[in-house]
């Protein structure tokens, strides 16, 4: 939902007590690193924003905003929710105090890796270069990957599907496709005011909206699959993860 002449409406949102809220809402008029630059400039101009955390979606431009953001602050991490570009929705629990060390993941890889036909050589090659590192030569370890396994360590959302969530049913408040921004500015005020309502209840010490039941059982069941690593083989504790992961 967007008026004419613009690319798209860019939304920012942030994490108060376990709830995703629209925070600032910018018209873009078009998807290079220059327009997300001037989007967060103006954060970063007009407050002082400094995130412990940036959930991006997979597009390049805004991938390099939040790298640039990230560093320069060595305490933030960047997530990418690369999942939802292969069409699979994925989530790791709280890893803080129990950190799986890199050769665990690169093992992990290798076992997953091998079931693969010829066909997918390409893929794997892609995905290892990418987030798990490809081997240095001579055997001194690993590059350095584009997004460092060690980033995916806090109890945080893993994806961005909440946040699309929230603009598709934005969009079908607003009913047009192409709003006037007078009517969209309008639609915005409505749908802030009612976070306004529920960030004022949580302060009051009301219980956030819970998860769906499916949603928590889901948690649950992966929660006993990671707190029983190490007692069990690793490939079966990677079906007990895929099997829940495809249900």
């Amino acid at each position: 939902v967007y008026p004419e002449y613009f690319y798209q409406m860019f939304t920012l949102h942030g994490l108060f007590k376990s709830q995703i809220i629209p925070l600032v809402y910018g018209l873009l008029v078009g998807k290079k690193t220059t327009d997300y630059d001037h989007f967060f400039q103006r954060i970063m101009d007009g407050d002082d924003f400094n995130p412990e955390t940036i959930l991006s979606d997979f597009e390049a431009a805004t991938i390099k905003i939040g790298q640039f953001i990230v560093s320069k602050h060595s305490s933030q991490r960047l997530f990418v929710s690369f999942w939802s570009v292969f069409g699979v929705k994925f989530k790791v629990l709280d890893y803080k105090r129990n950190t799986k060390r890199m050769s665990h993941v690169i093992k992990a890889f290798n076992l997953i890796a091998d079931d693969f036909e010829d066909e997918a050589d390409d893929f794997l090659g892609y995905f290892e270069k990418t987030w798990i590192g490809e081997p240095k030569k001579r055997g001194t370890g690993q590059k350095k990957t584009l997004f460092p396994i060690d980033r995916a360590v806090a109890n945080l959302p893993r994806s961005n599907n909440s946040i699309e969530g929230w603009h598709n049913a934005f969009a079908k408040r607003v009913t047009i496709v192409h709003p006037t921004i007078t009517k969209l500015t309008e639609k915005i005020r409505r749908e802030q005011s009612k976070f306004e309502v529920d960030i004022a209840q949580i302060r009051q010490g009301q219980e956030p909206k819970p998860k769906k039941l499916k949603y928590r059982k889901f948690d649950e069941r992966i929660k006993r699959l990671v707190d029983d690593y190490g007692n069990v083989d690793l490939g079966e504790y990677l079906k007990g993860l895929a099997v829940n992961i495809s249900l």
